[in-house]
Formats: structure tokens, C-alpha cells, sequence
């Protein structure tokens, strides 16, 4: 697969099949080239300020309106019901969640949606929800767009194959994209696959601001890849399912072609993907530990300056020099919440428990922080330069809304650690009144 770079670039693209398919010095000609439909897809509010403005123009075999009306579609373990089940303020976390086997139980990856957490609601355009994903077999002449918000998606076990109306991305393990709102996608997976989704409702991903780091460092932008132009003009007499969700809800609404018939585009709104590799991280190299932020490889903006709807965070392999420091993360209270997934490896501040697949949740102001065992051997560990965390990637949702726990999450899906207080109950006190 052939990919262009450059994150948020006003990018162009034409299948090299059908040369010359974009229109030259305007966007909405009278007749397109190869009789092709021209369809603006926005982003973003028509009168947004030029750098936060999103739109892309596609010229398309059939437009998109092309479909019968929309019915309801059972979502399954899809919600925005915060309410489900009481609020629940203890730290949580998950055993790997469990991938159905294929001839049980057959799981697209729209059928296999589970919604762990979130906040918020699509219809006021605020909030965001975590989503995880479990399928082991291919979306078959259907597709997905999301009317709510971004999908931001952490493959964990199995590679992605995703179509797209911009054309086509893998993503595997150690990789993430990003489907923005209302792009059409079909996945394709090549046996039992997991991950991870962050939704958010109301705004875009973006990069993070550098500050006084300066222009380099953190997620460069040359890094995050855009897929080139690809098409099929392929009818569907059977009947090509495009499902909507929309206001939370799942809808599924019938045409006889496949909507993957965009010959040529161009525009600044694109799906993307990104390598974890390619984060270039930064550190002390004195003393005393930096805030996480410094991790931070996309954020969602709120209204508040400076306040995250939602950043994804990741914990990737490093060098550890830090002098008199106790190295590992500290103990925390924090006025964000706290959602962490596993990709790969060990979390350095909890190696037993904490699986991939699995995940954890660590809700506003409650305390959390290494266990017992870490804390024990990082308070006596000789400190020399060290490789921290390699052959590992764990990462973080965090989020200023307080995330409100599903009942799939606490109860149906039977995969909560109730055991997890546990791992701090070997903490013991070395207070000593007489030693400085």
C-alpha cells in the first residue's frame, strides 16, 4: 500500500487508473472529468478559522445519497447509557478481554463494539466514550461511518486491513488511526483481533502544542501517513449494508454498489495512521520525573485552555538516567481520569496483572500509583542509566470528563479484576521518627 505524508496537509489524490479524474483550478465544475459526481465532505463548520477549517472534495462513481432509508440496527453492547449501573470510584482493571472463536460465534468488527466507558453525549456534541473491539471475521459488504465523532483505533492483536473512501491502510499492533466523523470504513481482519477505540464527540485530534520543547520532538508530523486515491466500481445486487451511528444508535440503511467508488480527492480531512516507533520521546536527564504530558502524542481540545476533552498517551521504550529519583510512576491523585490499555510487553509500574489486552481504569481523584513489589525494588535499585519499559508499549487515555463505567464493563463482560485493591495491600510503612 502506498501512503502520503503530513499530518492535517491539504493533500491530493487521484487513482492512477483514471489520470487527470481531479478538476483543474476549481472544486465543483459543471461536468467532472470521467462523468464523475463532485461531494464535499465537511469537518468542520463552514465559517471555522482557516487553520482549524476541515474539508475534502471527492469525485465519486455514484454520490453518497445513493441508498434506501435508514432502520434501526441492534447495537449489541453499543451505548452512551452512563446511567446503567451505579457510579463505581475504585480503581478498576480487566483481565484480557476475550475474543470469541470464529465458527461460536462469528464477530464483525462493528458487531463486535463493546463500550467499556465515557461521558458526555453525541447530540450536545461533548463528551467521549472507550470502546473496546473483539472480531474474528471480515466486514462483508458493509461498512461503518460514524456520525457521533472520531474513532481513534489501537489495534491490539491482529492486523487492521481498513477501507476507506480516501483508499486503503493496514494498521497492525504498535500502530493507530484515526477515522474521522463521517468517513465511511470497512475492516477487514485475518483471524481473532483486539483493540482498543477512544471516541470523542465535539471536536478534532490534533497535535499537541510543543511550548518550550520547541519545533522538533514528541509526534512529527511527517510521520502520520494518509492513504492514496483507490476505487472499485462494483455493483452489490445482493444489497451493500451502510451502517450510521448516529446519536449513539446504530442504523443500517441498503444501496446496490459499493461506496468505495471515489476515483480521485482532495482536502485537508483524511483518515490517518501513525507508527508508536516514531515518537520521539523526551525525558529528565537530571532529576525528578516530567509530567506525562510530555507523552502525549494526540490531544482533543475542549473549550477550556489548556484542558484536554481527551489526549492519547503512550509509554513507550526509553532511557531512564534520572539521579536520586525514584524512577517508576508515582503515587497520583489526579483531576483527570485515567484510562490505560496494554499493547505489548510489561507495564513497568505493574508487571504481574496488568496483561495486553486488559485494561485499566483510574477514575478522578482516585489514588493509584506503582505496587508494592515495584515500589520495593525501584526504592533500592542501584541508579545507573537503564532501559526502561523496552519490549513494551502501554498507553493512556486521559480525559477531563468523569467516565462513567458500562454494565458490560463492571458485570457482562466477567472479565473484572476484583482483586486488583490487592496489589497495594503489601505497602507497608518505613516512617522512622529518629532517621532523617
Amino acid at each position: 500500500l502506498q501512503y502520503m505524508s503530513g499530518f492535517g496537509n491539504e493533500h491530493v489524490s487521484e487513482d492512477p487508473r483514471c489520470p487527470g479524474a481531479l478538476p483543474e483550478g476549481q472544486n465543483n465544475p459543471q461536468v467532472c472529468p470521467y462523468g464523475l459526481y463532485a461531494e464535499q465532505l465537511s469537518g468542520s463548520a463552514f465559517t471555522c478559522p482557516r487553520p482549524t477549517n476541515k474539508r475534502s472534495w471527492l469525485y465519486r462513481i455514484l454520490p453518497s445519497v445513493c441508498h434506501k432509508p435508514f432502520k434501526p440496527l441492534e447495537e449489541g453492547h453499543l451505548t452512551h447509557n452512563w446511567d446503567d449501573v451505579e457510579p463505581d470510584p475504585n480503581q478498576l482493571r480487566w483481565k484480557p478481554f476475550e475474543i470469541p472463536k470464529a465458527p461460536q460465534n462469528k464477530l464483525d468488527f462493528v458487531s463486535g463494539l463493546h463500550t467499556l466507558c465515557g461521558a458526555g453525549e453525541p447530540r450536545g456534541r461533548n463528551g467521549i466514550a472507550v470502546h473496546i473491539f473483539v472480531c474474528n471475521t471480515s466486514m462483508l459488504n458493509r461498512c461503518l461511518y460514524n456520525s457521533d465523532g472520531d474513532f481513534l483505533i489501537v489495534p491490539q492483536q491482529g492486523k487492521l486491513l481498513i477501507t476507506t473512501e480516501f483508499g486503503k491502510m493496514l494498521v497492525e499492533p504498535n500502530e493507530i488511526c484515526v477515522i474521522q466523523q463521517g468517513m465511511r470504513f470497512n475492516v477487514e481482519v485475518f483471524g481473532e483481533t483486539r483493540g482498543y477505540i477512544l471516541e470523542v464527540y465535539g471536536a478534532h485530534f490534533e497535535l499537541p502544542d510543543l511550548g518550550p520543547i520547541g519545533a522538533n520532538g514528541l509526534a512529527n508530523p511527517r510521520d502520520f501517513l494518509v492513504p492514496v486515491a483507490w476505487y472499485e466500481d462494483r455493483q452489490v445486487p445482493g444489497g451493500y449494508t451502510v451502517i450510521s451511528k448516529y446519536q449513539g444508535k446504530l442504523f443500517a440503511a441498503q444501496q446496490d454498489f459499493s461506496p468505495f467508488n471515489v476515483v480521485a480527492w482532495h482536502g485537508n480531512y483524511t483518515p490517518y495512521k501513525y507508527h508508536l516507533e516514531k515518537f520521539m520521546v523526551i525525558n529528565s536527564v537530571a532529576f525528578d520525573h516530567a509530567d506525562p504530558s510530555i507523552f502525549t502524542v494526540l490531544t482533543a481540545k475542549s473549550t477550556r485552555p489548556g484542558v484536554a476533552l481527551a489526549d492519547f498517551v503512550i509509554f513507550p521504550p526509553r532511557w531512564g538516567v534520572a539521579n536520586n529519583t525514584f524512577r517508576p510512576p508515582y503515587y497520583h491523585r489526579n483531576c483527570m481520569s485515567e484510562f490505560m490499555g496494554l499493547i505489548k510487553g510489561h507495564y513497568e509500574a505493574k508487571e504481574e496483572g496488568f496483561q495486553p489486552g486488559g485494561a485499566s481504569l483510574h477514575s478522578m481523584m482516585t489514588p493509584h500509583g506503582p505496587d508494592a513489589d515495584c515500589f520495593e525494588k525501584a526504592s533500592k535499585a542501584k541508579l545507573e542509566p537503564e532501559r526502561v519499559a523496552e519490549g513494551t508499549m502501554a498507553f493512556m487515555f486521559e480525559s477531563s470528563l468523569s467516565l462513567a463505567v458500562t454494565k458490560w464493563g463492571l458485570q457482562t463482560s466477567n472479565r473484572l479484576d476484583k482483586n486488583y485493591y490487592k496489589c497495594w495491600e503489601p505497602l507497608k510503612s518505613h516512617f522512622n521518627p529518629k532517621c532523617k
